[in-house]
């Protein structure tokens, strides 16, 4: 039962692991995301940077990416900014790709 056991921890840590990565990709890719829309919206220095941040705690409103994704569409409507879904779900595809190559490079992967 011990050799079960060991295998039993081990997949555990893993699973631990793979999910703060997870977690990590996924805050990166929001503060990336926050750059590129505080740009759109005319935001540099400090506020780009407390943008960005906003854009990372609006996914932790819910599950999934519609927060992120209404939070930004929001954001350019209130601006009057125009910005299509398609654009604004492209962005978010193309900075998760960049979100993972930056942490897991971070992490030796």
């Amino acid at each position: 039962m011990s050799q079960f056991d060991d295998r039993e921890q081990v997949f555990e840590k893993q699973f631990a692991m793979d999910e703060e990565l997870q977690f990590k990709v996924m805050a990166r890719r929001d503060k990336l995301l926050g750059l590129w829309a505080a740009d759109k919206l005319g935001l540099t220095g400090q506020d780009a940077q407390d943008y960005a941040m906003s854009v990372v705690k609006a996914d932790l409103r819910e599950p999934g990416d519609e927060d992120v994704f209404e939070y930004l569409q929001q954001s350019f409507a209130d601006k009057n900014i125009e910005v299509s879904e398609h654009q604004i779900r492209r962005e978010m595809d193309s900075k998760l790709d960049e979100a993972r190559e930056q942490v897991m490079s971070e992490a030796g992967k």
